[in-house]
């Protein structure tokens, strides 16, 4: 890792591309400093396109413009070949060369996913609604491979002792599935410590992805390097982007 992006530690093939911008190497000034790849926080968006620009020339040059998707914590997911601009999905899949799925996020859990063979990746943003309401297994659903062909990386997300969820939450998960209350751990009255990383190893492992990495970082406590919105309530968004080279 770089001070301004990261590359996933997981074996993947050789024409797999992915990488993980951090908060550094950008222009936008606080409380955005200073790689904001976002348009929806309140930064100055032309600001936003010249961040945009540094990423895809950046230090690994990206093939294309990301995907960018307008993210709403739900279960839709867009393939890369039939995208349009505004999309309102939480996950892009990509089949084709050269086309650049990507999500934000300051807390939520970026999922990326390949297949075995490369013939297809995805990124997946997860934060708990989407968790809960099924966008890992309606990803993995529409890669259309068989799970133990499929290879998952866990992005930066809000660790499991800074993340603090109530009742409902862990009530929502463990009413899907009981292994879920491992990843819930008491902290205050009507509060809980949530593993969302934990959450979504369990997700994948049930659908039969057996081949799972990353899952070491916390967006929260590590605020040179990302951006937390439960930390900072206004900040900016990091990308996670994967790639099938050209």
């Amino acid at each position: 890792m770089n001070d301004r992006c990261l590359i996933p530690d997981w074996n993947v093939p050789a024409a797999v591309h992915a990488l993980v911008t951090t908060r550094s190497g950008g222009y936008s000034s606080a409380p955005y400093a200073s790689l904001n790849l976002a348009t929806h926080v309140g930064d100055d968006p032309m600001i936003v396109v010249r961040n945009r620009q540094r990423l895809r020339s950046g230090i690994r040059p990206l093939p294309a413009d990301p995907l960018w998707l307008e993210q709403v914590h739900g279960t839709r997911v867009v393939t890369a070949e039939n995208w349009r601009e505004g999309e309102k999905a939480d996950a892009c899949i990509a089949r084709k060369p050269g086309l650049v799925c990507a999500v934000l996020t300051a807390d939520c859990l970026p999922l990326l996913l390949c297949a075995e063979d490369a013939s297809v990746v995805g990124a997946v943003h997860a934060g708990w609604r989407g968790l809960s309401a099924g966008v890992i297994e309606a990803s993995v659903a529409a890669m259309a491979m068989p799970p133990a062909s499929l290879l998952a990386w866990l992005g930066p997300a809000i660790g499991p002792r800074a993340y603090e969820v109530g009742d409902e939450v862990r009530a929502i998960f463990c009413a899907q599935d009981a292994a879920a209350q491992r990843a819930f751990v008491p902290h205050r009255p009507g509060k809980w410590l949530c593993d969302l990383y934990l959450l979504a190893r369990q997700r994948l492992a049930a659908l039969g992805v057996q081949r799972i990495s990353g899952g070491d970082y916390c967006t929260f406590s590590d605020a040179d390097r990302f951006y937390s919105y439960r930390r900072d309530g206004v900040t900016g968004r990091m990308a996670s982007c994967i790639w099938l080279e050209a």
